[in-house]
């Protein structure tokens, strides 16, 4: 049986990795046993990031509403309840939204809220 030989595939592998950590510093960018350490460690960071980023946003959007609603004298979760007690079904992004680049629409929603709490 013929002897198979993987020269061709592990210079693959080593040149894929060594691509991905272009830019990184020193050996970390030359060496591939260096590179591939590193490689791994930003891809997990990475991967941990994009979950982080929808938590973070979620918190920014939630901040900005609060901000908004204290200015009509009222809450976030006071807020919140009035909206869902009226029905209104829309989520904390697009609130945010409205709170910031369309006021006269958040002033309503607030007093819709309000209006359901009472």
């Amino acid at each position: 049986m013929a002897r198979v030989k993987g020269a061709m595939m592990t210079r693959k592998r080593r040149n894929k990795v060594l691509k991905l950590a272009k830019g990184y510093w020193g050996s970390k960018s030359k060496h591939f046993k260096m590179a591939n350490q590193q490689v791994m460690k930003s891809l997990t960071y990475a991967y941990v990031g994009r979950r982080l980023k929808k938590r973070d946003f979620r918190q920014l959007w939630i901040t900005r509403i609060s901000a908004a609603v204290k200015m009509h004298g009222m809450n976030y979760s006071t807020f919140m309840h009035g909206l869902k007690t009226a029905g209104v079904e829309i989520n904390r992004k697009m609130l945010a939204e409205l709170a910031v680049n369309n006021e006269a629409a958040f002033a309503k929603l607030v007093e819709l809220a309000k209006g359901a709490n009472a």
